[in-house]
């Protein structure tokens, strides 16, 4: 039998990701997998083996096309007539966190791992970040 690495066993690293020169599908997958870990080697769908992500720029995320007016996020309140819709240009006025935040979650398996690993995910609206002493990579080189 194999031994399999637990979640204490590993070390987790940082990454950082500028959003305001990638798409966002393109970038959240990229996100995703990470939180995931399946960028490892030792990846096991039953653990939370992922590492830490921070995104600078949500407000500049990049859209294509129409996406920008016609793109539509819902929030209901359980009430009769509580259905709130925004579109995306309202949405990044108010809360830019909110939108790749969104795209991740929708992206991370259905399971309860998925809280923990958005507890992983640090988004920020401008290029300021207080985990510079993480010593983030570059997640997406291109």
């Amino acid at each position: 039998m194999i031994p399999s690495i637990k979640p204490t066993d590993i070390t987790r690293r940082w990454y950082i990701v500028d959003a305001s020169q990638h798409v966002l599908g393109r970038m959240c997958t990229e996100i995703a997998m990470v939180l995931q870990g399946k960028n490892h080697s030792y990846y096991s769908p039953q653990w939370d083996m992922g590492d830490h992500v921070i995104v600078i720029n949500a407000k500049k995320a990049v859209v294509t096309g129409t996406k920008e007016e016609n793109k539509l996020y819902r929030t209901y309140s359980g009430f009769p007539g509580g259905l709130k819709t925004q579109n995306l240009a309202e949405v990044r006025e108010k809360n830019p966190k909110r939108i790749i935040e969104h795209a991740v979650k929708g992206m991370l398996p259905g399971s309860n791992l998925a809280g923990n690993m958005l507890k992983k995910l640090h988004v920020y609206e401008g290029a300021e970040h207080n985990h510079e002493a993480q010593n983030p990579q570059q997640l997406i080189t291109t």
